[in-house]
Formats: structure tokens, C-alpha cells, sequence
């Protein structure tokens, strides 16, 4: 197998400072520092019609015990064990032009901003599978490591 650095353009790897680098195809989350690998996680990413957007980002937003709002119904979550957003919330992505689209059961029509972002998951089974909303799911052991790596303006690079 390559090494993981192996599949960053060569300006990540020589970027300075922490840096997130997601890789969808591999489903794996590096955390980068000066070039060196520090870290990396295995995740699920968004699936087809709701793929994790691709670009350059920065985290926006950071959040303990988050509250989940389901994103057509608008009804709440607090945080618990069955909050689908696990103990933390990292966001790195607003998108205001809503959304329509099939997650598979239903064809969801999200009207307003969805936002994208690292949170953990009680579905643990879902980790290393395309089966998001376009978030990146990680164990809540492994989002609870990364949130105390980053802070808010951390670049992100999501891979095509």
C-alpha cells in the first residue's frame, strides 16, 4: 500500500502548520503538520447525490455535545448516546443554496444552508462506507482526539 503522504499534491506536503487532508476514495482523514504525518483516521464520507464536497476549507465551527437538527423536519436532538452527531462537531462547510436529492429511501428537498462537517457517530458500522449527508463520520474515540488537535481556521483539503 502507498504511504498515505503519497497521495498529496506536492504544496501539501510541504505546506507549514496543521493541516486536515481528506481522502474520499480512501476514506481516510490525515492530519498534517509541516509536512509530516501526525495522524490519520479512518471515515465514512457523503454518499452518491450527497458526496463530501471537494475543495479547499477551513474549519468554521466547533462544537461539544452538539444538537442535531434533522435537515428537512427542522426537530432537534440534544446531544446522547443516540445524537447522530456523536460528543463532537467540527464543521468545515456551509452551503446556502439547499439541497434535493435521494439518500437512498427518500428523495430529501433541503431548503436554506447544510453544512459539512468531522462529527462522531453511534453507527459505528458506518465508518469506512459512503453513507452520509456529505459529513465525515469517525469513531467518537477518534473525533474526541481530532477535536483537540485543531481549531477553528485549521485548513482543510478534501481530495476529488
Amino acid at each position: 500500500m502507498a504511504h498515505p503522504l503519497s497521495v498529496l499534491p506536492p504544496v501539501l506536503q510541504v505546506q507549514s502548520g496543521l493541516h486536515l487532508v481528506l481522502d474520499r476514495r480512501r476514506r481516510r482523514l490525515l492530519v498534517i503538520h509541516s509536512g509530516a504525518l501526525l495522524r490519520q483516521f479512518p471515515v465514512a464520507v457523503g454518499m452518491p447525490g450527497w458526496e463530501t464536497p471537494a475543495g479547499n476549507f477551513s474549519i468554521l465551527d466547533m462544537r461539544t455535545d452538539p444538537v442535531w437538527e434533522h435537515p428537512t423536519t427542522g426537530k432537534r436532538m440534544a446531544s446522547g448516546a443516540q445524537n447522530p452527531l456523536g460528543s463532537r462537531w467540527i464543521g468545515f462547510h456551509v452551503d446556502c443554496n439547499g439541497r434535493k436529492a435521494s439518500d437512498g429511501d427518500q428523495v430529501l428537498d433541503i431548503k436554506g444552508c447544510v453544512s459539512a462537517g468531522f462529527h462522531g457517530t453511534p453507527h459505528r458500522w458506518t465508518v469506512g462506507r459512503a453513507v452520509s449527508h456529505g459529513c465525515v463520520r469517525l469513531y467518537d474515540e477518534d473525533v474526541r482526539a481530532l477535536f483537540a488537535m485543531v481549531s477553528v481556521g485549521t485548513p482543510v483539503t478534501v481530495l476529488p
